[in-house]
């Protein structure tokens, strides 16, 4: 059974707390600290929550910071292979990690496959409309059962013709009275063995190991979180997934922090908040929370009210802005106001008792190992995965969960794209896929870096890196380590 991470309890409100002790369990140190010290000079998010023209939402308003240690965390875990094979059969054997929506599946005999690192695994909807999943692999010799998704009303293999039905019963074997070994044995004796299966909000979970901890414990937390924002009221309007020559978590954490932005994305300075995020760790889930319409603390000059929309909207210089800032009111105030307006004729009404803060800011939580729902009404979804069983490349996936009126929509069709080709091969992504670029464009140098110096570990910021940091610590329990040493 995999270790379990441990329970961490949030603070209550906005009550801060001063860490005086430094408490060990399953042999993490953590500190709970007093949030404004540790954090960049400037406005804090709390306060610009304050100057929120509409009620926010108390699971804002809720503060968790910690500190992890300052160890340096082992290059060999984005290099070794040795760390790959342990990931492999200590991690995406053991933990929940998700796998598909329900919309791709909505039908009886609808299946998909999830593949992770060298495993595939099939999630079918039965008869009855119940989800399973199952190991990509026949019980005769070994073939995967099924090449590409699909509909079906059997698993039958390519190979010699073995079959199961959706629910896994063994159905047909071709010239059975060779097989009186399998056919004369009970009937679950070559059932197919199925995954731990589990659903929030539209997203189908799997795990491989049938005797994990219940799904209900693992997604209590952040699922409690996301109650105000119904992400189950979504559907799937883009898909785009993109090569990456780095390890997954060399790609994953460019996006686990915004102290990146002022040397990789520059133009967005003057309205992003970057060092001035808020972190928040909690148990298996985390956040960083960084502020829209706000301009960084970095900037060495004023930025007016009319220039932080100017850069927003990435209006040319000799262009007039198409959104003014009237006398007396904020940047941060008109970009939600027109927000809300963009969404109204899809939601109604209920665009009124959403805060500024859920129109303008990055709310980027984190599910370990790799799941990336955002929060409010950013539409953003990230995973992150190993590329097949190379540890030195990864896949990025971005989805687009959107509001809808009427009928759901079906999901988008995946839009795949290779090592070489730009996110803006992917017109569905918007203005998002040239800073998707910013990104990427570092993640292969990262790679080439680790592998090349002579350090023997990276170096986090104590607090704007605490996510990447938290990642590592559950990462650590998982594989079995007793501290943030190598292998």
């Amino acid at each position: 059974m995999a270790a379990q991470p441990q329970k961490f309890s949030p603070p209550g409100g906005r009550a801060r707390v001063v860490g005086k002790s430094n408490p060990t369990v399953n042999n993490r140190e953590m500190t709970v600290v007093e949030p404004r010290p540790a954090r960049s000079p400037g406005v804090t998010y709390q306060e610009l929550l304050d100057a929120d023209t509409h009620p926010v939402p108390e699971v804002l308003r809720r503060e968790s910071p910690k500190f992890l240690g300052s160890t340096d965390i082992p290059i060999d875990r984005y290099t070794s292979r040795e760390w790959h094979e342990l990931e492999k059969s200590r991690l995406w054997k053991r933990v929940w990690q998700f796998a598909c929506r329900e919309e791709h599946i909505p039908n009886p005999g609808d299946y998909t496959i999830y593949e992770i690192a060298n495993m595939s695994f099939i999630i079918t909807r039965t008869p009855d409309g119940t989800i399973k999943a199952y190991p990509n692999a026949c019980l005769h010799r070994g073939r995967q059962l099924k090449d590409f998704d699909g509909n079906c009303s059997e698993l039958r293999c390519p190979f010699h013709g073995f079959a199961w039905t959706l629910d896994g019963e063994l159905k047909d074997v071709p010239a059975q009275w060779d097989f009186p070994h399998v056919t004369e044995r009970k009937d679950d004796d070559f059932h197919l063995p199925e995954c731990a299966v589990g659903t929030w909000a539209g997203f189908v979970f799997i795990n491989p190991d049938a005797n994990a901890a219940p799904f209900g414990d693992f997604i209590k937390g952040l699922a409690e979180h996301f109650e105000v924002w119904q992400m189950e009221n979504r559907y799937v309007e883009a898909h785009v997934t993109k090569i990456i020559h780095a390890n997954w978590k060399v790609a994953q954490e460019a996006f686990c922090e915004a102290y990146h932005v002022n040397a990789t994305h520059p133009q967005i300075l003057p309205y992003l908040g970057d060092t001035n995020s808020q972190i928040d760790v909690w148990d298996n889930f985390s956040r960083v929370i960084t502020a829209g319409l706000t301009p960084s603390p970095l900037l060495w000059y004023d930025v007016s009210e009319d220039d932080m929309l100017r850069s927003m909207l990435d209006v040319r210089v000799d262009q007039d802005n198409p959104i003014s800032v009237p006398a007396g009111m904020t940047a941060r105030a008109v970009g939600a106001a027109s927000g809300r307006e963009r969404w109204r004729p899809i939601v109604g009404d209920h665009v009124d008792q959403m805060s500024d803060a859920e129109m303008m800011d990055s709310i980027d939580y984190t599910l370990f190992p790799n799941f990336h729902p955002w929060g409010a009404f950013n539409r953003i979804v990230y995973r992150f995965r190993p590329n097949g069983d190379d540890h030195r490349s990864a896949i990025m996936e971005v989805l687009f969960m959107s509001p809808f009126k009427g009928d759901k929509p079906a999901p988008a069709k995946i839009t795949a794209l290779s090592a070489t080709q730009s996110w803006t091969d992917a017109p569905e992504l918007g203005m998002l896929a040239k800073v998707f670029d910013q990104d990427v464009f570092n993640m292969s140098k990262v790679q080439l870096g680790l592998e090349t110096t002579f350090k023997p570990g990276i170096t986090l910021a104590n607090y704007q890196e605490s996510k990447v940091r938290w990642l590592h610590q559950m990462l650590g329990e998982y594989i079995g380590n007793d501290n943030l040493g190598g292998l």
